[in-house]
């Protein structure tokens, strides 16, 4: 069976799941779950809805372009069953996956590196913007870690006094025997 893609968001249909419309003029359209279907009643186009594949695809924020796209159109043209011709093409989709998410991967570190930059600089302007807010925690947080660490180190000599003890009752019970 074919694993088809939502006529909406995009996301695979697979046999058996989702709705399939059929228009007057013999066009299917396929949809994952009904809320794709209701948005496409509803005659929203998927460009503009936010958690669509198109919306993503047009702002940017995945890869539009790229020649690995060519390999998921669909063939009609039936072909004779050869199981050397398919271990080959196998091969090849699970090479042309790999292909296609180090691009991903990299086109998303790209725009990553920016929004990193602009990341930090919001902060800056957040941290000046409630300086007064913060200043007090500031102030409080030497206090604070020098009693984080005063109590950590407690811990540990106790620990440390307590395994002295169960080692020296250890060794007295093996000299008495």
């Amino acid at each position: 069976m074919r694993i088809e893609k939502c006529y909406f968001c995009s996301s695979p249909c697979y046999p058996g799941h989702g709705i399939m419309f059929v228009r007057n003029d013999s066009k299917t359209f396929r949809f994952c779950r009904s809320k794709c279907h209701r948005n496409f009643n509803k005659k929203r186009n998927p460009r503009k809805v936010a958690w669509t594949k198109a919306y993503r695809k047009t702002r940017g924020k995945e890869l539009a372009v790229d020649s690995t796209f060519e390999f998921e159109k669909r063939r009609n043209r039936p072909t004779k069953y050869d199981r050397n011709l398919m271990g080959k093409t196998i091969m090849a989709m699970q090479r042309v996956q790999s292909i296609k998410e180090a691009r991903e991967g990299r086109f998303h570190a790209n725009r990553m590196k920016d929004a990193k930059a602009e990341k930090v600089k919001q902060a800056r302007v957040e941290i000046e913007k409630y300086a007064e807010v913060l200043a007090p925690a500031v102030a409080r947080r030497e206090e604070v870690m020098q009693n984080v660490l005063d109590s950590a180190r407690e811990r540990i000599a106790t620990r440390r006094v307590a395994k002295e003890r169960a080692l020296a009752r250890s060794s007295e019970s093996n000299m008495e025997e």
